[in-house]
């Protein structure tokens, strides 16, 4: 089992997007897969159609008193741990707890056998509930905007990354994701340049194709549910087969190589 932390510090970087529909992909591809929502704002649970979730079938308990994982709800072929607002209420109960910050990864272990993939959603901070998900993490994933939002979030991001180092020495970038590409404006094109001078490993940037991933997060469908004919859905087979590499979760590629252009980038579907 392989546990990846899907984490960028500042909100809009489309971290909940690439957690739900890589995920989705992935368990298309025949994958055991487990998402868990950690943002009390609850997106990925209202993207996958999930609605009026109790706190006890969070991570709540988990995080405050080390119990061990809630039944996960089954959507869309995979299963998911849901937030939903009060959720928040454990960032201040877990200050003080020895040990609280690694009691996700704790309730992870019972299920290595049970999962082959598990992706978190981590919340759009550095608070306890992010670094919960970075303690449980074998690897972290990184959208970034090609924005200058993006850049100006590298700073936080290398400090975050190092605080959770000391928690996991281990713990590496498995991939930067660049996202809301748009390859017709020059300072997208020059933005993604400077990433890549300073980012590595790297994947192709996500295009933006608003319209699809807006109508599909208010149906409650993962795109490749939703839209399976679209480029945006070819996004995201391309962009499965680059994390599936990144994690070594050796899956057959979903797209012949080339096949989703990026020259295309920008065109709304």
């Amino acid at each position: 089992m392989i546990t990846a932390t899907v984490f960028n510090h500042a909100g809009g970087a489309g971290k909940t997007s690439v957690t739900r529909d890589v995920g989705h992909e992935l368990a298309r591809r025949g994958l055991r897969v487990l998402l868990i929502d950690l943002d009390p704002q609850a997106n990925l649970t209202s993207w996958l159609g999930v609605r009026n979730v109790d706190l006890d079938s969070t991570v709540f308990q988990v995080a405050v008193e080390g119990a061990p994982l809630p039944e996960p709800l089954h959507v869309f072929g995979l299963d998911l741990i849901p937030s939903q607002v009060d959720l928040a209420l454990a960032e201040a109960q877990m200050l003080g707890q020895p040990g609280a910050h690694f009691s996700l990864s704790q309730a992870l272990e019972p299920l290595k056998d049970d999962y082959d993939v598990v992706l978190i959603d981590s919340p759009p901070s550095i608070g306890q509930l992010a670094i919960l998900g970075a303690g449980a993490a074998d690897k972290l994933l990184v959208p970034i905007p090609t924005r200058a939002k993006g850049l100006d979030a590298m700073p936080g991001l290398q400090k975050a990354t190092s605080l959770y180092r000391r928690l996991r020495r281990d713990l590496t970038v498995a991939l930067y994701i660049p996202t809301l590409y748009d390859a017709r404006r020059s300072h997208d094109r020059e933005v993604l340049e400077v990433l890549r001078q300073h980012l590595s490993p790297m994947s192709e940037p996500v295009p933006q194709r608003e319209a699809v991933w807006l109508d599909s997060n208010s149906a409650g469908e993962p795109v490749g549910v939703y839209a399976p004919s679209s480029p945006v859905y070819q996004d995201i087979q391309r962009l499965t087969d680059e994390v599936a590499q990144a994690l070594g979760l050796g899956l057959e590629l979903g797209l012949n190589p080339g096949s989703a252009a990026i020259s295309g980038a920008g065109e709304k579907a």
